[in-house]
């Protein structure tokens, strides 16, 4: 019966753990802190391309960027490119559509933050 019982926690265990894993298509708000501690804030449009890699498009302000993403468990990152330079994302994926991340950009000393919200 003991083992009975662990096996059900490990199984529920494993199922809360695969649904805060997923990473949905579609477009989320954005806030950020920039890598002098400004904020920003704007949208980002997630397209999923396979089971874990994806495509990726932020709007902040007046400023445009594009990427590659890939998911791999509990870990988003994304490549990107912002004017001449090359940029680096890493987000933990968390229940409710949330992306909780850090990142950074060729050249630059620090990381800076970001969230992403998908809309509902």
């Amino acid at each position: 019966m003991k083992r009975l019982f662990a096996c059900a926690l490990f199984a529920v265990a494993s199922l809360a753990q695969a649904q805060a894993q997923t990473v949905e298509a579609g477009l989320y708000d954005v806030s950020g802190t920039n890598l002098d501690g400004s904020k920003y804030s704007g949208t980002a449009r997630i397209k999923l391309t396979s089971e874990t890699t994806c495509s990726i498009e932020w709007k902040t302000g007046s400023t445009e960027s594009v990427g590659i993403c890939m998911l791999h468990e509990d870990a988003f990152a994304a490549g990107y490119v912002l004017g001449d330079s090359v940029g680096l994302v890493i987000y933990q994926v968390k229940r409710g559509g949330v992306l909780d991340g850090v990142w950074t950009i060729s050249g630059e000393d620090g990381a800076g933050t970001e969230v992403l919200r998908l809309r509902k």
